[in-house]
């Protein structure tokens, strides 16, 4: 399902040459340090490969949203720090990524070595696309590589402008094994199919259910989104959170899926409680009738047990979105619960992708994450992605002939 360049295509090129990556970096840094690296970890097979290849490699990344320009907490230079420690290798690090002191880094940098650049969005053009941003960035590249899939749902300067001024621009590793898998869920899946969708709120999922309507067999509700289908059906849902305003919709999708046979199956219990406060202790009611003075947090045992034995036999495992408010234990044991059973299904022959941070939280807590096919990097580009929208990052590249 690979249909663009990538790196494995123009490794034999490389040597001597400067290669410019756009990985993603947007970490999580507490004084100064690097608390949680999955996505520096996941850059390392393709500035390890290009290192080994003679190349010149040099980094650029974004970190969080600074709004007026550098600000040291938004700095990339910890995570320069971070990826030196991970790889084993001198990173050294430029305080800018355009101008004189990214041509004193990348410029002085000899085969095999790498540096990464300052955060860049400490200009406002890289969000802008602007195209003398753009130019100015592809100096430092006689080749491109992207292999920030989370971005790649973003026209910026650094996965799309630059694009305009280099020749050869190709997937890295990482964008390789996204588009793979991601691609696989809407092209001949294993079947069944099964989609676990969950979180907050349906408004921010509208799209890619709608997508995904057309190819999975068996959709599995959970989360805070479950009640606006629940109060949909007509069902007593408490104070559990409900979209008012998507009452209707909800309803028509529920139409949907079952003039197409798709199973939709919504929580039939949950654990509920007055708030999240802990005042009050939380109880198992049925999710139809959730009494006027609770509201549901997590899906219940019965549920748990439903969706599970849906797992089990599925082909392939799409999950997005945690059961219940998953960062509160006790309402965090749906979650984990599944995640321990995709991982048995992926055990058994399965395919599991699994996309969206308390999702992925989920199964690094569960413990299982070693057991899962592929775990996203994502997040809104995953989800775009399923849409069946048009990433401007992917589209961007060389197609592959």
């Amino acid at each position: 399902m690979i249909y663009k360049k990538t790196i494995g295509d123009i490794l034999p090129q490389v040597r001597g040459k400067s290669v410019l990556v756009r990985v993603d970096f947007n970490v999580p840094i507490e004084n100064g340090r690097v608390i949680e690296d999955t996505r520096i970890s996941a850059s390392l097979p393709t500035i390890r490969k290009l290192q080994e290849s003679g190349a010149r490699v040099t980094l650029m990344s974004h970190l969080g949203r600074p709004k007026n320009g550098p600000a040291p907490e938004f700095s990339l230079a910890p995570v320069a720090r971070h990826l030196a420690t991970l790889s084993k290798q001198d990173v050294t690090f430029a305080t800018d990524c355009i101008g004189p002191a990214a041509a004193a880094v990348a410029g002085a940098l000899r085969p095999g070595q790498v540096c990464l650049l300052e955060n860049l969005r400490f200009h406002a053009e890289e969000e802008k696309n602007d195209p003398e941003f753009a130019r100015q960035l592809a100096v430092w590249g006689d080749i491109y590589v992207n292999d920030a899939f989370g971005s790649a749902h973003r026209a910026h300067a650094s996965t799309e402008g630059v694009t305009h001024f280099i020749d050869t621009c190709v997937a890295g590793y990482l964008m390789e094994r996204e588009l793979d898998y991601l691609g696989r869920l809407l092209v001949d899946p294993k079947r069944p199919f099964v989609a676990i969708l969950g979180g907050a709120k349906i408004s921010g999922k509208l799209e890619v259910i709608e997508n995904l309507l057309k190819f999975v067999d068996v959709f599995l509700i959970g989360g805070g989104m479950a009640f606006t289908f629940l109060r949909a059906q007509g069902h007593q849902i408490g104070r559990s959170l409900v979209e008012n305003d998507l009452i209707e919709t909800a309803g028509r999708i529920l139409r949907d899926a079952g003039a197409k046979g798709t199973a939709f199956l919504l929580p039939v219990d949950c654990v509920a409680a007055p708030d999240l406060s802990g005042t009050g202790a939380p109880t198992t009611v049925g999710a139809a009738r959730i009494p006027t003075d609770l509201a549901g947090f997590d899906i219940g045992p019965r549920t748990i047990q439903s969706f599970a034995s849906r797992l089990k036999t599925a082909g392939t495992i799409f999950w997005n979105g945690p059961m219940g408010v998953f960062e509160k234990p006790p309402f965090d044991a749906g979650t984990v619960a599944l995640a321990q059973t995709v991982a048995e299904a992926t055990d058994h022959g399965s395919v599991s992708v699994v996309g969206g941070g308390d999702s992925v939280a989920a199964v690094h807590q569960a413990g299982v994450a070693e057991r899962i096919s592929h775990i996203s990097t994502g997040g809104g580009a995953s989800l775009e992605f399923l849409e069946g929208r048009i990433l401007p990052g992917v589209a961007a590249l060389d197609d592959r002939e």
